[in-house]
């Protein structure tokens, strides 16, 4: 997985709209919430579940969050993610895992949890939020529609 420095700060392989795409393709979108203003859509944020090594059900990926770059840094996601979150925890998840800036997803509950991981990926920018009691602990695998390149897409520019 390629991912780039976008001005925000934060990073992207331009995929998202590709994962989104096959999740919802192997019903495998369990949450998708839009943000609009004036009929233009200008976030989406999208949960799917995930696999734990160690058989622990019912966690799901917070991933991926998008902004139109002209509205970030306005509360668009902060707004996705809050409302995400709660619907999660209505639908009685167990918990819910995140690759990120640590900084800006502990503002949410996110915190680092050294008995789950991402293969790959440095611990520090994994979190996990527990809804639940169970405290699951292994490698976590996301859908298969995460490994999607920008080459995927015939019309990526």
């Amino acid at each position: 997985m390629i991912l780039k420095k976008i001005p925000n700060g934060f990073y992207s392989n331009h995929t998202e709209h590709l994962i989104v795409e096959e999740l919802r393709k192997h019903d495998s979108l369990s949450i998708s919430l839009v943000a609009e203003k004036e009929e233009l859509l200008i976030g989406h944020i999208a949960f799917s579940p995930v696999e734990i090594s160690d058989g622990t059900k019912n966690w799901y990926g917070l991933a991926p969050v998008s902004v139109k770059p002209q509205f970030q840094n306005q509360g668009v996601g902060k707004k996705l993610i809050r409302e995400g979150l709660k619907i999660l925890e209505q639908k009685n998840a167990d918990g819910c895992v995140v690759l990120g800036e640590p900084e800006y997803y502990q503002k949410f509950g996110f915190k680092n949890n050294s008995n789950i991981e991402l293969m790959g990926v440095p611990q520090e920018f994994f979190l996990s939020l527990n809804f639940g009691t169970s405290t699951p602990k292994g490698q976590v695998k996301y859908h298969l529609a995460f490994s999607v390149t920008p080459e995927d897409d015939r019309f990526y520019l």
